[in-house]
């Protein structure tokens, strides 16, 4: 059974930081591609960050970009998020997701076959 596993979220103030990691059980993280969402009251799920595993290239939604990173560890089997420079506008619950490798688009939850519960992150002004 595939599980994937997201912690790290909490509160935080404007300009802190956060991290999130997500850990994967049953699934071998080198062997898709990996992605970040969030998701505001009454908002669409949107894209937050992805990385293809295969020579580990990264995409950015705009709105995080040089703020977020994306990384990865193999050996753990996860998947993590640096969150940086944090808005209140970044207050959502964060999912991790993994994708089929030949995925050309990473951008969609559409590609994402497998998803986790979520975590809440709250930043205060």
């Amino acid at each position: 059974q595939v599980q994937l596993v997201e912690s790290g979220g909490g509160l935080a103030q404007a300009g802190g930081s956060l991290r999130l990691s997500c850990a994967a059980s049953g699934l071998t993280l080198s062997s898709h591609a990996m992605g970040w969402f969030r998701q505001a009251p009454g908002k669409e799920r949107e894209f937050v960050a992805a990385m293809r595993w295969s020579g580990g290239r990264t995409y950015y939604a705009d709105s995080v970009k040089g703020r977020f990173t994306i990384s990865r560890d193999n050996a753990e089997n996860a998947v993590y998020l640096q969150m940086n420079s944090l808005k209140p506008e970044d207050t959502a619950v964060y999912y991790c997701a993994a994708a089929r490798p030949t995925s050309l688009v990473l951008t969609t939850t559409s590609v994402y076959d497998y998803w986790g519960q979520g975590t809440q992150v709250t930043v205060s002004s």
